[in-house]
């Protein structure tokens, strides 16, 4: 008998619309694999759905992005109900997405991160805690949701109930100038490096998953030592946080230093993701990366 596979996807997060894209195609593709696939639209009875499901999952996919998906909740109720499933761990999953705690692991590791500030909307209603240009984000969204780049002569007011509902804690962060870059790390190896260009201030929501959003550049056209230390910190990056599967390096190259912003452990897997895009320039097809991490599944024991 095939082995039987869960896909999470959907959700209730910002990110919901994107992991119902990404759900589908990683179902499409485990179906062509030979699993046998349960396509889930994760609510919030999702424990008592998963316990219910007969056959019990061999594994599950998570293809959920965002808040409850990706910050260690689903998999603490995976980790108690004890089925595999893809992608980083209860606790790696936390760090990732609390953006100052994995700043902080990677700095203390060596890789080169902007300065931030810890702060609240009530403060930044009073004014600039940080020199301009300045980036304002929330400290647990993915996808750049919330993200805002504030410059010289924005009349712009971070913070004001209008433009935020992200929660009261609020990081703000040095605008590092320079080329967008990413890395895939799958298992204990970077894929590749892709640079990423948009016509768009940055690389935002609407870059990310809108149609020719964004352009891509795999491999990068970036000098070898470049490319090598980027794909080096991306890998420890990945190390630090204790990630395991598949996860993304985000990067800025301000012309001499690389910076890590940030670690994504449920990368994409829409038609316009860049974890796919940079498995095929490895040689590995859709189909054959959804299977190598449905069958390098884990829990938490």
């Amino acid at each position: 008998m095939s082995r039987h596979v869960a896909v999470l996807m959907g959700g209730w997060s910002a990110e919901r619309d994107v992991s119902l894209v990404s759900g589908a195609a990683v179902s499409n593709a485990l179906t062509g694999a030979g699993y046998r696939v349960t396509s889930i639209d994760v609510q919030r009875d999702a424990g008592a759905l998963l316990t219910r499901l007969y056959p019990k999952p061999d594994a599950v996919f998570n293809a959920l992005h965002g808040r409850w998906g990706e910050d260690g909740c689903i998999q603490g109720l995976l980790n108690v109900i004890e089925v595999p499933y893809t992608h980083s761990g209860l606790l790696a999953s936390a760090l990732a997405m609390d953006k100052p705690a994995a700043k902080t692991l990677f700095a203390a590791s060596g890789i080169k991160v902007s300065k931030h500030v810890i702060t609240t909307r009530d403060e930044l209603l009073k004014g600039d805690v940080l020199p301009r240009p300045y980036v304002v984000k929330p400290v647990n969204e993915g996808s750049s949701v919330g993200v805002t780049i504030v410059r010289e002569g924005d009349n712009f007011k971070p913070g004001d109930d209008c433009g935020w509902r992200w929660g009261r804690r609020v990081m703000v962060e040095e605008f590092i100038p320079g080329r967008e870059l990413t890395v895939a790390v799958m298992g204990d190896r970077a894929l590749a490096v892709t640079e990423i260009l948009t016509d768009r201030e940055f690389y935002d929501y609407d870059a990310k998953y809108a149609h020719q959003g964004s352009r891509h550049t795999v491999p990068a056209d970036i000098g070898p030592d470049v490319y090598d230390e980027a794909c080096r910190i991306s890998v420890l990056g990945h190390r630090a946080l204790g990630c395991r599967g598949v996860s993304r390096a985000d990067l800025r190259f301000d012309g001499e230093d690389l910076y890590m912003l940030e670690i994504n452990t449920q990368p994409g897997m829409t038609p316009t993701s860049l974890v796919p895009e940079q498995a095929a320039y490895a040689n590995i097809s859709f189909q054959d990366l959804v299977s190598w991490m449905v069958e390098n599944a884990a829990w938490d024991d």
